[in-house]
């Protein structure tokens, strides 16, 4: 499944993750209130979702709200759990009318009712879609993801379903948070911070990062081609051997 028209044949990023940073500072800038900046922040997914389909990618992820996000002042949460339900409410049948496949990753018992609600409709209402997949990271973490894998492990072994000796890195995958989907071959972060916080640990193994200053409210069609411009001038070996003249060990 493609986020757009007809597969091309290029080197380009099948799936790219995004952590969106930065829509404070944005705002603070522009001597807007944080609201504004987060409102800016979901309005760009819009056009970055179009952006990534037009460009072949079939899968793109978002981190929208981390496990350790809840530290935040209590108003910002408030603001930020009032923001999401309006975005699946607002965009869910937009996305499905364009063939996309909407799904929210990470816990969800500590959101309220009203927004597991509004996660599973969403969910419901785009199930069919079989032109991409739009997924969004919400009270999630990468230590978590990779948790409840091996705690899914121990259950089958405890329930006699495998072996202690079966378990591997192929099971492992088999239970992780986006394991049905390509490879992240592309982790992209606005706001020129240069860690992952907590994102995608496994999945991101092999990725290539591109780390940007640009603010997510302003990170473009533009940002984005430099992101998949620089990635197709990576080499990619995955641990195989380096390129003649290149004695590096590492992939």
């Amino acid at each position: 499944m493609a986020l757009g028209g007809t597969e091309v044949n290029d080197p380009g990023p099948r799936h790219i993750a995004i952590i969106m940073d930065g829509n404070g500072r944005w705002a603070a800038r522009r001597g807007l209130s944080p609201s504004a900046g987060h409102k800016a922040g979901a309005e760009r997914i819009r056009d970055l979702l179009s952006a990534c389909r037009n460009r072949g990618v079939k899968a793109l992820t978002l981190f929208a709200f981390s496990s350790e996000n809840w530290q935040r002042p209590p108003k910002e949460v408030a603001l930020l759990m009032r923001l999401f339900h309006s975005y699946l409410r607002k965009e869910a049948r937009r996305i499905c009318d364009e063939g996309v496949r909407l799904r929210v990753i990470g816990r969800r018992d500590r959101f309220s009712l009203r927004l597991q609600r509004a996660i599973a409709e969403a969910e419901e209402i785009t199930c069919g879609g079989d032109q991409g997949d739009l997924v969004i990271a919400a009270d999630y973490g990468g230590r978590w993801d990779i948790a409840q894998a091996a705690r899914r492990l121990a259950e089958e072994v405890v329930d006699g379903k495998r072996t202690v000796e079966s378990i591997d890195e192929e099971a492992m995958e088999g239970h992780m948070q986006l394991a049905d989907l390509p490879p992240v071959d592309l982790l992209i972060r606005s706001s020129g911070e240069q860690r992952i916080s907590n994102f995608i640990l496994w999945q991101a193994a092999y990725s290539e990062f591109f780390f940007t200053d640009i603010l997510w409210p302003d990170f473009g069609e533009a940002a984005l081609d430099e992101a998949i411009a620089l990635f197709k001038q990576r080499d990619r070996r995955f641990g195989g051997r380096a390129a003649a003249g290149d004695s590096a060990m590492p992939a």
